[in-house]
């Protein structure tokens, strides 16, 4: 029972030297973006946020002035 314990250690270790040797190898293949490409993206990812927030700031409005109408004339 001890060995068996011994050995589930061993692969373990193996497995994760094997996993982050794995890590290391695909790390070295990646196509980093460069500076200007990462500033380009932001930007535009940023640009895209204030659209969508002001798109869904219109949407919310005008479903509010729809139901405060709608329940105003139901009131009446």
């Amino acid at each position: 029972m001890a060995a068996e314990v011994e050995n589930k250690k061993q692969n373990w270790l193996d497995n994760t030297r094997a996993y982050l040797g794995d890590i290391r190898s695909e790390m070295r293949r990646v196509t980093w973006p460069s500076r200007k490409q990462v500033e380009s993206t932001t930007f535009i990812v940023i640009l895209s946020v204030f659209a969508f927030a002001a798109y869904f700031k219109i949407v919310d409005w005008v479903i509010q002035e729809t139901v405060v109408r709608a329940q105003a004339a139901l009131l009446k």
